[in-house]
């Protein structure tokens, strides 16, 4: 089995690179959806997320309010540790799961957002990173997800810089252009990550 890393800071095309990834045979583990999972309404995570943040992080439907929780954290670094102490360890349970039923020559993409953030490099066999500068990115963020210019700099001040990124990484995937550039570069990934899962 070949583990993966992939990351990319907000608004590099990461997510593209993921689908393209699973769509020629890679298991992708998303991180995202799995915080996403761990916090669904009924969850131990949704619990104590509102006794720790108070119950205005809920919509009316009972579902965590991600932009309201997200607005909260991503502007106090002490509350984003505190959100991430919860979810975390619910996110590692989950992903072990999932990792335990992949077969032995598998390819597994783990798609994590804040893998140099949390210095998780070492847990992979090989870490690839999707770049972007930073004024791409947040132009992407702007247009495509119609988030604020506040929100974008809040974002991006977050995450590790894109030289902290670039340091981790193994391989790096250019995403400036056209789709089109993208998916030549995931098939040359894909062939140096099948190369590497027979080595």
């Amino acid at each position: 089995m070949l583990k993966v890393g992939l990351t990319g800071g907000i608004g590099s095309g990461k997510s593209e690179v993921s689908r393209r990834l699973a769509a020629r045979g890679a298991m992708v583990i998303d991180a995202d959806m799995i915080a996403r999972e761990v916090v669904e309404p009924g969850t131990e995570g949704l619990e104590r997320i509102v006794a720790i943040f108070g119950p205005d992080v809920l919509r009316e439907d009972g579902s965590l309010d991600r932009g309201r929780l997200g607005s909260i954290v991503f502007a106090d670094s002490e509350k984003l540790a505190s959100l991430n102490a919860v979810v975390h360890p619910l996110v590692g349970e989950r992903v072990a799961e999932l990792q335990s039923q992949a077969d032995e020559d598998a390819i597994v993409v783990y798609d994590v957002p804040l893998l140099v953030e949390n210095n998780l490099a070492p847990m992979y066999d090989v870490v690839v990173v999707v770049d972007a500068a930073d004024e791409t990115r947040a132009g992407r963020l702007l247009t495509l997800r119609g988030m604020t210019e506040a929100d974008v700099r809040a974002r991006i001040a977050a995450q590790a810089s894109r030289e902290e990124r670039l340091r981790a990484a193994d391989v790096v995937v250019p995403n400036e252009g056209s789709l089109e550039e993208l998916e030549a570069r995931v098939e040359a990934l894909w062939a140096d990550l099948a190369a590497r899962a027979k080595a």
